[in-house]
């Protein structure tokens, strides 16, 4: 858990380098800034078996899992500015199904960290092969970053796609064309 005053002179130092930290409508932004880092990258603070919490459930099911649109917030851990997209996740199950709000805690518990776009896509196929014993798994990440939008080469249009591929999804081209076209 980080130390919340730490946080806070942390941010009253940066303020004050731009700004004048006793104006009015700054004078609580290290406390707010605080509490925000927190809520947004409260992800270190959780685990796997938390997140899951025992929601897997016997299943003869052997199609296809999918669970698409799953909106995402993370921040770019080389400017700490969000990027905010969509995730699209899918298992073949293996006796075990995943209970469906467990994908999007599992998709949030690993965007609510300094990440980047690649590392989060590769993480969510792991953790959800690793929960379920699904040998194969997909995941697709689509997302619009703002350290690419409002600064550096500033680019409102341009969207980042990532993709993670194990087992059949990776092996097999038509498991792999069925996921795609399902999405």
């Amino acid at each position: 858990m980080p130390d919340s005053q730490k946080l806070i002179d942390a941010y009253a130092t940066i303020i004050a380098e731009i700004d004048d930290v006793t104006r009015p409508g700054v004078v609580d932004t290290p406390k707010r800034a605080a509490k925000a880092i927190e809520f947004l990258t409260r992800g270190n603070s959780q685990t796997l078996e938390e997140v899951v919490n025992n929601a897997l459930f016997p299943a003869e099911n052997r199609e296809m899992i999918v669970v698409e649109d799953i909106e995402l917030y993370s921040m770019c851990e080389h400017h700490m500015l969000p990027f905010i997209g969509k995730a699209h996740v899918g298992y073949i199950p293996n006796g075990k199904v995943l209970g469906l709000s467990k994908v999007a805690r599992i998709v949030d518990m690993f965007a609510r960290r300094l990440q980047i776009q690649e590392e989060l896509t590769h993480q969510i196929a792991t953790a959800i092969q690793d929960v379920t014993g699904a040998q194969d798994v997909g995941v697709v990440i689509e997302a619009k970053h703002l350290c690419m939008m409002m600064r550096g080469v500033e680019k409102q249009n341009s969207r980042m796609k990532t993709s993670a591929m194990l087992g059949a999804f990776r092996d097999d081209p038509s498991t792999r064309a069925e996921f795609l076209n399902l999405l």
